[in-house]
């Protein structure tokens, strides 16, 4: 025999069972986090504001934001420690300091990527893609030497490094064994940690020393010494990335009879692509960006040069520093193409991100029937 109770019925038809309330039932209601959060920047804004206007300076928004995050941490805990318990509070408390470090690393790339938008709009025209600095003196001119310069620099880079870098990873998964295996490893996280101006002497004094030109300047030069910190982040990458892939689609493979290199062409590689391209594009945003070994072995000019094998090449990060550290009469020209140049070298970055997103996304394996 069973008793069951039947909770009272309102005149609606509706359950009239007790209404529960979460601060009395230990838990805090469903958008108390956000609420704390947002009041914690509201107070920490309002000082910021008031102590902006009070010191006659600019109002810090990166602080204010910082301090309102720790902010919250600290109140998130001691409302979940009196209502929630020691238990929950220390989960909250967790979850904040992770907060924190997320908005610890992502304010300086907001801020970078603000400043640099905010500055480089006013030239980011027509006329600074389409002209190149020879001749100007003042205001105008633009960066189309340095945007071409940059492109066949770093194309040829790329074209020098994937090969040997994803050769080099290849033997070192599939083939390597022994003292030399772990030879070659040791070479290349050495080469990984080397500073950029020594690849740039490295490839003025190779150049110098075949042509027996002191002065020698040129892009090649360049794309050298921009493979030389490339090929290293290629192979590390593109071996991490062919370690992922599983022994038993290799064994597999060799059942049927096919022999290793084709295993390597056929199944290997083409589950590992989607990493491997991940890995290029980081490479290459590694070296776009470098300026020392480009000024010791490719130069600066203010024309044209689309031969690599001859005469100066100017590169954007090259520009950019040409523009903000040579300024002339007309200050404010020169520090808006500087702000330009930097703003361009982000977005062909982030161009070649997203383009290294697509092509990944449509090599990769497909996992779905």
């Amino acid at each position: 025999m069973s008793l069951t109770v039947t909770p009272q019925q309102a005149p609606t038809g509706r359950s009239t069972g007790p209404i529960a309330n979460t601060l009395t039932a230990g838990k805090l209601p469903r958008f108390a986090a956000l609420w704390v959060l947002l009041g914690c920047l509201a107070v920490t804004t309002a000082f910021f504001v008031i102590l902006a206007v009070a010191s006659e300076t600019g109002f810090n928004i990166a602080a204010a934001v910082f301090l309102g995050v720790v902010l919250y941490g600290v109140v998130i805990w001691v409302l979940s420690r009196v209502v929630e318990g020691t238990r929950k509070a220390k989960d909250r408390l967790v979850t904040a300091l992770v907060s924190t470090a997320f908005t610890i690393a992502l304010l300086p790339l907001i801020s970078v990527a603000y400043t640099t938008i905010a500055n480089g709009v006013p030239r980011f025209d027509l006329q600074f893609f389409s002209e190149s600095m020879r001749n100007v003196v003042g205001a105008g001119g633009g960066a189309l030497h340095a945007i071409m310069g940059t492109l066949l620099i770093t194309g040829m880079a790329a074209l020098i490094s994937v090969p040997v870098g994803l050769l080099t990873a290849i033997y070192l998964v599939e083939y390597g064994r022994g003292k030399l295996k772990h030879g070659i490893t040791f070479f290349v996280d050495v080469m990984t940690g080397i500073p950029s101006i020594v690849a740039g002497l490295f490839a003025f004094a190779l150049f110098a020393l075949f042509t027996g030109d002191p002065g020698i300047r040129m892009g090649f030069g360049g794309a050298v010494a921009l493979s030389v910190l490339m090929i290293p982040v290629v192979v590390r990458s593109s071996e991490e990335m062919l370690k992922l892939v599983p022994n038993e689609l290799r064994e597999a493979s060799y059942a049927l009879g096919v022999p290793k290199w084709l295993t390597i062409v056929k199944v290997v590689l083409p589950t590992s692509i989607a990493g491997i391209i991940t890995g290029v594009m980081i490479a290459i945003a590694r070296v776009i960006g470098e300026t020392a070994p480009l000024l010791i072995i490719a130069g600066f000019t203010t024309s044209m040069n689309y031969n690599l094998f001859e005469g100066r090449m100017m590169t954007l990060p090259v520009f950019v520093y040409t523009q903000y550290m040579n300024q002339g009469t007309d200050v404010q020209a020169y520090i808006d193409r500087a702000w330009a140049g930097a703003l361009t070298l982000i977005l062909i970055v982030a161009l070649l991100n997203v383009i290294a997103r697509v092509v990944s996304k449509l090599f990769s394996p497909k996992t779905g029937r």
